[in-house]
């Protein structure tokens, strides 16, 4: 009886501590680690899109066009010289939609009485009336320049200008009593007197006169642009 207890007893025992050392089994967890079936993701659980990676830099090096001033044209024939055309064109803006501006104005003023001046006295270079005249120039525009250039300006225009104003065509010789035609003077002051009378002469030394009329009645047109 007592050897039955205490197998019983022994099998208890060996029951419990077979129990006791036997652990769970682990299921084995799988990680997919193929980089072509792997997608990344943000913080926020949002796909982040690959971008390409350049590393060529592309600079595009352009120089600024710079605008070049027109220039009058005097290839044509019977064309005026340089200070008739400035005179009468810029006259003859004023019936186009391009006339001389409010900012050219005064500007364009002070050159022509310079010039004038330079007439008058007579004795100034020819270097420095040609720097006045490109000055003049300068300040009008290049649409100006080329409506002036568009008109193709002659001799015949400057006539017809001198008739519709009134300024008479004499021989400028200087003959005859001496009143009135300069007679004795030098050319810049012949010319100059002619016009204070309205004559034009057609010698050689007639476009003074042209010139220093014309001068007159674009000054006074300079004058009332306000």
């Amino acid at each position: 009886m007592k050897r039955l207890i205490l197998l019983s007893l022994i099998l208890t025992s060996f029951v419990l501590l077979t129990a006791c050392g036997t652990t769970p089994t682990q299921t084995p967890v799988l990680v997919d680690i193929n980089p072509a079936t792997s997608v990344p993701t943000s913080s926020e659980g949002n796909t982040i899109p690959e971008l390409p990676i350049s590393t060529e830099v592309i600079v595009e090096n352009t120089a600024p066009e710079v605008a070049t001033q027109a220039q009058l044209d005097f290839s044509y024939e019977n064309a005026l010289s340089s200070r008739l055309m400035l005179a009468l064109g810029t006259l003859k803006l004023a019936e186009t939609e391009n006339p001389v501006s409010l900012d050219q104005a005064p500007q364009l003023l002070l050159l022509w009485q310079a010039l004038q001046n330079m007439t008058n006295n007579g004795t100034s270079p020819e270097e420095e009336v040609n720097a006045v005249l490109a000055q003049i120039e300068a300040t009008l525009s290049s649409n100006q320049i080329n409506l002036i250039n568009s008109m193709k300006l002659s001799q015949t225009d400057i006539q017809t200008w001198a008739t519709a104003n009134g300024v008479t065509v004499g021989t400028g010789s200087g003959s005859g009593t001496g009143q009135g035609t300069g007679q004795g003077l030098s050319p810049e002051a012949r010319a100059t007197k002619q016009a204070e009378n309205g004559m034009i002469g057609t010698s050689p030394n007639s476009e003074n006169g042209l010139s220093v009329v014309i001068t007159n009645a674009l000054i006074s047109y300079l004058e009332n642009i306000n």
